[in-house]
């Protein structure tokens, strides 16, 4: 037997027949690496790109020892953004659909904090949350930590990026010292190794090779003399590669606001991710990347972070990051599952920079040539799919299968015309097809969903 089987571990017969439903066999190299260690309740820090399936690796640790019957927080996960929050409970409840009668409690700022506490009182086995958010309820006592036998830091190196030190020694200070903590990180910044000597006991380092694959995502470098030319640059490469779908890195804010103002200048669907966005106004952002309404997104790397696109065709770096660990971070969004994927990063020529990315890359860094001007002659790539949000969501009872079945009932739209669903707590969003905007519009406007009507109306990128 494959020492990389799941059937190897030493976990629950149900877990296991759950994993095989999924479809899950052999473990990644990260899962590989440290599930042994974190189901022998050891201390673990581990090293992973996005998408090395970190979060299966800890989520199997969590459910192992997990004790249904009792009913108290057992498990703390904490998570840099909500995205990533939400991304890593699915992905928990998906493990354990085997296991009956277990609670996973999403705690995150930007949502109401009511219901929050009314789940809470209801009990929850496993919370997923983030630093501020969890703060709060444990400075109005709306939650207890006491029981707590396993915490994890996910993505600990953004969070502390993000300023959320005091935050996260205030939260580990209530939970009881005689726990398992597993901290999981993209980078090892000298605060993570001082956090890791505060809060953790005898840790167990797994490191996974981090470089990418070269058939699956193909990197690219441009030398550009002046920002003006940056952008001269990104026009050419966008309109020569034509992508479905893409990120543009930036390292300020500012840039990320004056590149998405350009691009829209340019006939391109862009919308700008950075940490000025009001949580309702970034649920927007992504809920439209993902359902492909817009094609191309322009963020900071601690806005995109979390962000779990299916099928992200290019990655464009603005200008390299500060750190070569952000950029291999960066490109890792593209190429996953076993798709290909490119990147384009754009230099100005400076030696020190292109020597150090070059020796963390193992490789030595060449520039190519732009592509010519006569790409410009080649219409914008329009994004196929707008979208409408209708005025209810989770707490009105609306499923996606009522929004699809307005839809496409009598004299509506075909299935093959709608795209994504995401359903909030109250607001709801479809994307359709560009060319039945009108139609779809109509039906919703005057149909109903639940026996009752909502308002609905066309999100135009503003």
């Amino acid at each position: 037997m494959s020492n990389t089987a799941f059937s190897s571990l030493k976990i629950h017969a149900d877990l296991l027949k759950n994993l095989t439903s999924l479809g899950y066999e052999h473990m990644t190299p990260i899962q590989a690496r440290s599930l042994p260690d974190i189901l022998a309740g050891k201390d673990v820090i581990a090293q992973g790109k996005t998408g090395s399936g970190k979060t299966a690796a800890f989520g199997l640790g969590l459910l192992q020892k997990l004790d249904v019957k009792v009913h108290a927080v057992q498990s703390l996960v904490l998570c840099p953004t909500r995205e990533l929050a939400d991304q890593v409970a699915k992905e928990i409840r998906r493990l354990a659909r085997s296991v009956s009668n277990i609670k996973v409690l999403t705690l995150c700022g930007g949502m109401p904090f009511g219901p929050q506490v009314g789940s809470l009182e209801h009990g929850a086995h496993i919370v997923v949350g983030t630093p501020g958010r969890i703060e709060d309820h444990l400075s109005r006592g709306t939650m207890r930590l006491n029981r707590v036998n396993t915490l994890v830091l996910d993505e600990a190196d953004r969070m502390l990026e993000m300023g959320f030190q005091a935050s996260l020694d205030n939260i580990v200070n209530q939970i009881p010292k005689w726990r398992q903590t597993l901290l999981f990180s993209a980078t090892f910044p000298d605060q993570i190794k001082s956090i890791s000597r505060r809060i953790m006991l005898k840790p167990v380092m797994v490191q996974v090779e981090s470089t990418h694959d070269s058939t699956t995502i193909s990197q690219h470098f441009y030398k550009v003399d002046s920002p003006k030319q940056c952008m001269t640059a990104l026009h050419l490469l966008l309109a020569e590669h034509q992508p479905e779908s893409s990120v543009v890195f930036c390292n300020t804010k500012k840039e990320t606001w004056e590149i998405t103002e350009d691009l829209r200048r340019l006939g391109f669907s862009a919308m700008a991710l950075n940490g000025d966005l009001e949580q309702r106004e970034r649920d927007q952002v992504m809920v439209r990347f993902t359902n492909k309404s817009i094609s191309i997104l322009v963020a900071t790397d601690v806005a995109a972070r979390g962000l779990d696109v299916d099928a992200l065709d290019a990655v464009f770096n603005f200008q390299f990051p500060h750190e070569p660990e952000t950029y291999l971070h960066r490109i890792g969004r593209t190429g996953r599952a076993g798709s290909k994927g490119a990147s384009f990063t754009l230099h100005n020529g400076n030696e020190y920079k292109l020597a150090l990315f070059g020796d963390y890359l193992n490789t030595s860094i060449e520039s190519e040539p732009l592509p010519p001007q006569s790409v410009l002659d080649k219409p914008v790539f329009k994004a196929a799919m707008a979208t409408l949000q209708i005025g209810g969501g989770k707490k009105q009872k609306l499923r996606p299968g009522d929004i699809l079945g307005a839809l496409t009932g009598e004299g509506g739209i075909t299935g093959k015309q709608v795209g994504k669903i995401h359903i909030l707590d109250n607001w709801a969003y479809v994307a359709v097809g560009c060319d039945v905007v009108k139609a779809a519009l109509k039906k919703l406007e005057t149909g109903k969903l639940k026996g009752r009507t909502f308002r609905v109306r066309l999100i135009t990128t503003a």
